[in-house]
Formats: C-alpha cells, structure tokens, sequence
C-alpha cells in the first residue's frame, strides 16, 4: 500500500509540473473571427505542430517576449512604439537571423521602440510554423492595447496562394478591426506579397489584390507596401529564391521607409530604442532582445 501510494503521488506530481510547463494556446477574440487554427486552407505547406519539448520552449520564449514588452512599456525614453507582424520575411528567413530581418532594421532606421513577432508561414488565413499564426493570433500576442504602438504594420499575403478571395478579404477585414479596436491610434500598414525572381503567378496576383482592396475598404488612411506592383528588385539569399539576403532585407527596410516617410511616419529624436523581436524557425521560438 505505502508503494503504491508513493507511485500515485509520483504521478500526480507529474501530471502538476507537465500541465505547468505546457503553454495555453493564445486565444484570439471571438469578435474578430478568427480560429485557433487556420481553417479554409488548412495548415501551411510545411507547417508542424510542437511537441511537448516544443510547447515548454514556446512557454520560455512567450515569457521572456512578455518581460521585453513590460520593459518597452515602462520605458521613460518617451519614444514611439510600432508593432510588427508577419511571415518569413519578417522572422528573418534568408539571412537565417531575425536581427537581420527587414522589421528589426526599419525599427532601428526610424529609432522607434518596437515588438516584432514573425512566423514562417503565417498568413491572414494561413497558421503557418507549428500552428503559431494566423497573424491575428500574432497580434494578439503582442498586446496592442498595453503597447499603445502608434504604428502596426503586417506583413502577409504570400502563404495564402490559393485561398479563395472572399475568404481572404474577409480576414484582413477582421485584421484591420482588430487593430482599430485596440489601437486607436496607430497607423496601420500592410506590406503585402512577396513573389519570387521569376515574378508573380496569376494565384499570388489575387490573393494580393484580395489584401488591398479589403484593407483600403477597412480603413482607407491603411498604408500599402506592394512589391508585386512596385516591382521591388532585392539581393536574394538564393538565386531564383523567394527570401531576401541581409542586403536585401536592409533594402526592404529602406524601401518600406520611405513609404512611411511620405505617409508622415518620421523617425524619432531619441536613442536607445527597445527592439524586442521573437522569431520562429524549425520549430523552436528563440527571443531575441535589442
């Protein structure tokens, strides 16, 4: 009887630290309808789900962003805060470090406090990188509310090829409400798709004519970056490649920038901007803090 009470403790104790360790899925508000998992599509091409080694590290890396945003947010330097989400681009894949990415580099162009969260194939539909997105999850991760940002900018559209246009239109919307709701007074800014060097096809065209015209009907002050339309011409990590270099991700900074610029979004005065920037890659969110 003692052993088998000792067994029965064992256990319970277990079951105690397990359901510690395992994080609780981020829950998107039911008014912005959106699914805990992508629906439509279904998951990404390539997407996995994190096991339970995956989800205590996922629990650390939520942990150490949420103590990065505390820090951002009781910042005396009185500096602006932008909010970043997005896919690969935006996690830093090409140059294979996030402090590299595009996001992190404008941040510190325009010298803005800022939280940047990207996942490998996320979209406004797509749940991308171990069912971490859709972008609308990401947001809600950051806390818009708490970091008052006065610029929200998103960056998805290219793993939504294929996602009928309704239902593409219908999730930027939500995205866009969303925003407004607990930014009020944050310019919103979308950069939309990314299409390799051999150019768009006509399935990219539409998901990304889908995104805009949604946005603008959403919100028509919404700030476009459009490299299909643009035609932005960057250093590929790859030759033929979807994935910008370090060379190319500074040259989207700059680009994206200069979009800002001429909508009236100016760099700050200060110095020493908080960056806190949490990436996804093979499974495993590693936060890095700037």
């Amino acid at each position: 009887m003692a052993a088998a009470g000792g067994i029965a403790i064992a256990c319970c104790l277990a079951l105690l630290i397990w359901s510690l360790a395992a994080p609780a899925a981020p829950a998107v508000p039911v008014a912005a309808g959106v699914p805990a998992a992508a629906s439509g599509t279904g998951r990404a091409p390539g997407a996995h789900t994190l096991g339970a080694r995956g989800r205590t590290r996922a629990a650390a890396s939520d942990a150490a962003l949420a103590a990065c945003e505390l820090r951002l947010e009781r910042a005396p330097d009185g500096l602006p805060v932008m909010a970043v989400v997005g896919a690969s681009f935006t996690a830093g894949t090409g140059p294979g470090n996030a402090a590299q990415s595009w996001a992190v580099l404008l941040a510190r162009m325009l010298g803005w406090n800022a939280v940047v969260d990207g996942v490998p194939g996320a979209g406004y539909v797509s749940a991308g990188a171990g069912d971490e997105g859709p972008v609308a999850r990401l947001l809600v991760r950051e806390d818009l509310r708490a970091l008052d940002p006065g610029l929200v900018i998103v960056q998805a559209g290219h793993d939504d090829s294929g996602v009928p246009a309704s239902l593409e239109r219908q999730r930027v919307r939500q995205v866009i409400d969303m925003i407004r709701a607990d930014a009020p007074r944050a310019r919103i800014g979308l950069l939309t798709v990314f299409a390799g060097q051999s150019g768009p096809s006509a399935a990219l065209s539409l998901v990304n004519d889908a995104i805009i015209a949604a946005a603008r009907s959403a919100d028509p002050h919404v700030i476009v970056m459009n490299p299909l339309d643009g035609n932005w011409r960057f250093q590929r990590a790859a030759r033929s490649g979807l994935h910008p270099s370090a060379a190319g991700d500074a040259w989207i900074a700059a680009k994206a920038a200069a979009i800002l610029r001429a909508h009236g979004v100016t760099p700050a005065a200060g110095r020493g901007a908080v960056i806190c920037d949490s990436s996804l890659s093979g499974g495993r969110r590693s936060p890095r803090f700037q």
